[in-house]
């Protein structure tokens, strides 16, 4: 906790050029590239860090073949670049994946349509992923045994990228790469609105923690609430161009249901595109996409039904999945970037995903609306742009705010691990080498670590069983990661809440040490907290708010 409470000192005692309200992918992006070109950033979310929408995507990062229907080629092409770009920005987090897509008799458009569909996309993104190939029913049987091909008329493969962990890890990097560059974080405190006086805004704040309430003071204040933002433009007083439409979306982990590292697409019943991707040892189904009047969103039995119905009639298992079978759930929205004067003129699935930035240059108030982790980049960029016209230059205008450390540093990383036969230390649950993954989520900290197993290899053992977590990353968790409630940890700096029940994590050997570590002399509380909130209903629902810091999951798991 000593990190952000000495930046919650900072930020009621210091003046900032810009601060950002909202920690999701915009937020974050923004945060990184602001401070990584020199302009003084300070960013607050009153929940956690990527607490919302950015904690609920498919983990998918893709160029939206599904917009080529609506004509949306300008938005398929920019999003095409941008999954390019982070491949070869993130080559150990963003990872090209095979998609297969099934089509049944019957639907709108016939296989080989949809198939010279995919070498248009597949131009659109410059040949960079391997090519498509059309696949008869046969092939799709061959390829995934568990698809039910008997009222399929064909297919077709093509490829897109995947976050390697999950999309909340990937937005907490963007915080941490800003916080390296001098940028001052803080969650769970909560913006109530602000003004403008002598030039500057003073915002209202308050440490939700403890309720204190402090003022934060900066030349430009950046709305990237999510699907907040409306409500937070109302505290200010600003009119946007721009308002939200959200759009629900739900996925179901279950146990693993094919071995095989591709994504496999179908159209549901009512014609929209749903998934079952890979995630490690469990599998992850989705989505959903229902149109919603406000963010408070939650799982319901009808969306459950539904993901089931649809999936349990294109795959042939065993035993059809049910209820008992999930482990967890994730229930968010897409907040749609929208004008209030043509968007009820349009069918709703058609509605554009693309981002949209208003600023209101005499109060020097930007506000982000939509936004996909995709486009993350192309957000810190222009919002850069954006901060220049307001008079906030950037000292550094061409510095590199984004990827990986440069190929000589994950070298030597690597030199030292086979020194020290780190790989043999990789705990039997993970599926991948122990060096692999420290380099992936730390990056040129993952260096400290390797000296931290040195000095005491009791620091690479696994701590919670059931995970992969080694004791060291939990102290570097507790140095560098802000992590608050053990929520934070379990579900967003990490996804073991997502692929292990909560009874066995209550039960893991370990845990209670992985808390202490933690939070120290609050360990007991934040353990009981945690469960507490969770109760043992099998089936609990998760709502998405920034502000829900204690939400339920469901997570019920025949072990």
């Amino acid at each position: 906790m000593k990190l952000r409470d000495s930046n919650i000192d900072k930020l009621a005692n210091e003046t900032f050029d810009v601060l950002i309200i909202g920690g999701g992918i915009n937020g974050a992006s923004a945060a990184a590239a602001l401070a990584g070109k020199g302009v003084k950033v300070a960013l607050i979310d009153r929940g956690d860090f990527a607490g919302a929408t950015s904690m609920h995507s498919s983990n998918l990062v893709w160029g939206g073949i599904k917009y080529m229907e609506s004509y949306d080629f300008a938005l398929v092409r920019k999003l095409c670049k941008s999954r390019n770009h982070l491949i070869k920005s993130f080559p150990s987090t963003v990872q090209e994946i095979r998609f297969s897509t099934t089509i049944a008799k019957g639907f709108r458009y016939r296989p080989r349509y949809l198939w010279a569909g995919t070498w248009l996309y597949w131009l659109m993104g410059n040949g960079f992923t391997k090519i498509p190939r059309f696949l008869t029913p046969s092939a799709i049987k061959a390829r995934e045994s568990i698809i039910d091909t008997r009222d399929t008329v064909g297919g077709f493969e093509y490829s897109d990228a995947y976050l390697h962990d999950n999309d909340a890890r990937f937005v907490f990097n963007f915080i941490r790469s800003g916080l390296n560059h001098g940028a001052v974080a803080a969650n769970y405190v909560e913006s109530r609105g602000g003004r403008r006086e002598d030039g500057s805004w003073l915002i209202d704040a308050r440490n939700v923690m403890n309720d204190d309430t402090f003022e934060i003071r900066a030349k430009v204040v950046i709305n990237a609430a999510g699907p907040w933002v409306d409500q937070h433009n109302a505290l200010t007083e600003q009119q946007t161009p721009h308002q939200h439409a959200y759009s629900k979306g739900i996925h179901l982990i279950v146990p693993r249901l094919t071995d095989s590292q591709r994504v496999l697409a179908f159209f549901a019943d009512d014609g929209r595109l749903f998934f079952v991707i890979p995630m490690g040892q469990r599998t992850c189904i989705g989505t959903t996409d229902t149109r919603m009047e406000s963010p408070e969103v939650q799982v319901t039995d009808e969306d459950i039904d539904f993901v089931l119905d649809n999936i349990n009639k294109r795959l042939d298992l065993d035993q059809p999945l049910e209820k008992d079978d999930i482990i967890a759930t994730r229930c968010g929205v897409r907040p749609l970037a929208v004008k209030p004067s043509a968007g009820g003129a349009r069918d709703f699935l058609q509605l554009s995903r693309k981002h949209a930035i208003d600023t209101d240059e005499a109060t020097a108030h930007i506000s982000i609306f939509g936004g996909k982790l995709t486009d993350c980049l192309n957000v810190g960029e222009e919002i850069v742009e954006e901060v220049r016209r307001l008079g906030v230059t950037a000292p550094y205008p061409d510095a590199l705010w984004y990827g990986e450390p440069p190929e000589s540093v994950r070298q030597e990383f690597l030199h030292q691990a086979r020194l020290m036969d780190l790989d043999a230390m990789t705990p039997p649950e993970a599926p991948e080498p122990l060096s692999t993954r420290l380099w992936r989520r730390y990056g040129i900290h993952a260096l400290d670590m390797l000296e931290e197993i040195r000095e005491d290899p009791r620091q690479g053992e696994l701590l919670i069983e059931g995970t992969e977590y080694i004791r060291c990353e939990l102290r570097q968790a507790q140095r560098r990661e802000m992590i608050t409630r053990l929520e934070d940890f379990l579900r967003r700096r990490s996804k073991i809440s997502l692929v292990v029940s909560n009874e066995r994590i209550r039960h893991s050997p370990g845990l209670m040490e992985a808390c202490e570590i933690l939070f120290g002399d609050k360990a007991q509380q934040r353990f009981d907290e945690y469960f507490d909130d969770r109760g043992d209903a099998p089936q609990e629902t998760l709502s998405a708010s920034t502000e829900a810091h204690n939400p339920a999951r469901s997570e019920s798991l025949k072990w």
